[in-house]
């Protein structure tokens, strides 16, 4: 039931690297969340970017750690390979400021096995030299190797020129740009990830029974009869003295931004708990 008009360009690589700084680049705004934390993307995040007329549909994923067995980041894991599975072009990034790692390696092997267009994104190449030690990533097997600073926006023309010319031929969707926007929000393990997933009639979301899994927000379309909802799984919202880390506070206040950006809301509740006073308030 999800739409998926626009040829599909997969942002992958291990974790800060920068993917959600050129994920927000890309599309032009602050959709995912951006700080010095690993491991703050989780889910699949999309949005859409315009290149010289060419639109595409681009998809931030979590940092990739092979081997790694514990069950969030084995749950990223499987979230980025449906984004890799299902997109016409990968960007595998890698930093500037370290030499290739074993990680970079393993990342690279396994997409080259996937027989789709891939191009070594060297983020973090703020300056002439960084540009030029980047050279040292054509190890990896690829022949498209690009410099960029996704912060800075430098190095990107290259990279999209080159990109668009890969893509097939594509036309943003009015439909979706008019769709109903459903904000589905609440306390955190409340069930919030698995009524998305529900909905849309697979793993959209990742669901775990760890609160804050969710700290994007994750969309997704459907569409009902002659109707197009766009629903909105959006981070547990905690009460503001219960939020330490960065990421859990900027997750609770991407979630009101989505909230009052939305045409309708669904307050989930636990009907075990039942109504608590944070339920109350929000």
């Amino acid at each position: 039931m999800s739409d998926q008009v626009l040829p599909l360009v997969a942002i992958v690589g291990r974790p800060n690297v920068g993917k959600s700084t050129l994920f927000n680049r890309l599309i032009g705004r602050r959709r995912s969340i951006v700080t010095d934390e690993p491991g703050i993307t989780r889910d699949r995040i999309y949005g859409t970017c315009t290149w010289s007329g060419v639109d595409f549909e681009v998809v931030d994923t979590g940092g990739i750690v092979p081997g790694e067995e514990s069950e969030i980041p084995r749950k990223m894991f499987e979230q980025a390979r449906i984004a890799i599975d299902r997109a016409a072009a990968l960007l595998l990034v890698v930093d500037a400021r370290s030499t290739v790692t074993v990680a970079d390696q393993e990342l690279a092997r396994m997409l080259r096995q996937m027989h789709k267009p891939v191009f070594i994104v060297v983020n973090k190449a703020d300056s002439e030299k960084q540009s030029a030690d980047a050279a040292d990533f054509f190890r990896l097997g690829f022949d498209r190797v690009f410099p960029i600073s996704a912060e800075h926006g430098r190095g990107l023309t290259d990279l999209l020129d080159d990109l668009i010319r890969l893509l097939p031929q594509a036309k943003l969707d009015e439909e979706s740009e008019r769709a109903i926007r459903v904000a589905i929000i609440g306390r955190p393990n409340v069930g919030k990830s698995t009524l998305l997933n529900r909905i849309v009639g697979e793993e959209r979301s990742m669901v775990s029974p760890v609160p804050g899994t969710t700290r994007d927000a994750v969309d997704s379309l459907v569409r009902v009869r002659d109707h197009t909802f766009r629903f909105i799984d959006t981070a547990g919202i905690r009460r503001k003295g219960k939020t330490e880390l960065a990421a859990e506070k900027l997750s609770v206040v991407m979630a009101r931004k989505h909230l009052e950006q939305s045409d309708v809301a669904l307050l989930l509740i636990d009907a075990v708990d039942g109504v608590t006073a944070l339920d109350a308030t929000l």
